[in-house]
């Protein structure tokens, strides 16, 4: 991980997932508003930028951002739901723009289960066209989005599995836990996992990554219930390396800046972390005892240096 910072480049959508942490306001960034934007972030020294939504290829001026930001010489990468690029003609408009990195988000390898978290009946289709013309055109590296919630939690192993049979060519897996903030998942509850649920499935979907190669991170996930991989979640990451992040949100929120994130965001400590050796590089709970109870929690006594070192040492 790097110094990061995000730009919303419109809240349109052409999915309605359950638990949206950022649904749709009909706002879009104008192309002169981007580039202003990859301007300052170039300034402030981050390392660098990932579009974002809403959905980023529904916004017209996602190909000249793209440029623009390979012109200014920024590392750049953009989150999809794969939808738009189902497209092989308007993929390979963003590669020749500049793409060269994308993390694609997929709840399940079940048709049935991603077309009711989406309520986008040609979403799992979409998504294995878009794989499929990542795979044929190359040149972009594809990372996979999780999103850990109940109708997925129990098959996580088989998602990964699915993926790395069909798609050899995806590097890297990412896993976050759900996030209830300002979503819609407020409105749909049945969607929030508990920790129990997906705890064996996640850490044999970790065995498995790790047997054949393939990396990856997870988010809002205490380090309770990583054992072995407590070096990738992202937040401890953070906490240990000290990397900033800041995002353009297209509401209310503006710019904001991730200093203090840990109480900005939620996170929380339990009874249980008070005796746990590794308290002071976990985040914690998130949403602790809103959405998610501290009564999930457990402490654990490993080596914390042994994962800093891990961290550090750029694993």
């Amino acid at each position: 991980m790097a110094s990061l910072a995000y730009i919303q480049v419109t809240r349109k959508c052409n999915q309605e997932c359950r638990f949206c942490s950022n649904p749709p306001n009909r706002r879009t960034l104008s192309l002169s508003q981007g580039k202003n934007l990859i301007d300052m972030y170039i300034k402030k020294g981050f390392d660098g930028i990932i579009f974002t939504g809403g959905e980023p290829t529904l916004s017209p001026c996602l190909p000249e951002l793209i440029r623009y930001a390979t012109f200014r010489n920024i590392a750049h990468r953009m989150i999809t739901n794969g939808q738009k690029i189902a497209d092989l003609d308007y993929l390979v408009s963003l590669k020749n723009a500049g793409l060269y990195h994308l993390h694609l988000s997929m709840y399940s390898c079940k048709e049935e289960v991603q077309v009711f978290l989406t309520k986008n009946k040609e979403s799992w289709k979409n998504v294995v066209k878009a794989l499929n013309n990542l795979g044929r055109i190359g040149g972009i590296s594809v990372d996979l989005n999780i999103t850990i919630n109940h109708y997925n939690a129990d098959h996580l192993l088989e998602n990964v599995k699915w993926v790395v049979k069909n798609f050899p060519f995806v590097r890297h897996f990412v896993w976050n836990n759900l996030d209830p903030v300002m979503s819609r998942a407020k409105k749909n509850l049945d969607t929030v996992p508990k920790f129990n649920e997906f705890e064996l499935s996640l850490q044999e979907s970790m065995k498995f990554l790790n047997e054949n190669g393939k990396t990856f991170r997870t988010e809002r996930i205490p380090l309770c219930y990583l054992p072995d991989n407590e070096d990738t979640l992202n937040e401890t990451r953070k906490i240990v390396k000290k990397e900033k992040r800041m995002t353009f949100f297209l509401d209310n929120r503006g710019l904001l800046s991730e200093q203090n994130w840990l109480r900005k965001w939620g996170y929380g400590k339990g009874d249980a972390c008070k005796k746990c050796s590794l308290t002071s590089i976990c985040p914690g709970l998130y949403q602790m005892n809103k959405t998610y109870s501290e009564n999930e929690l457990y402490p654990v006594f490993v080596d914390k240096q042994a994962i800093i070192k891990r961290i550090v040492n750029g694993r």
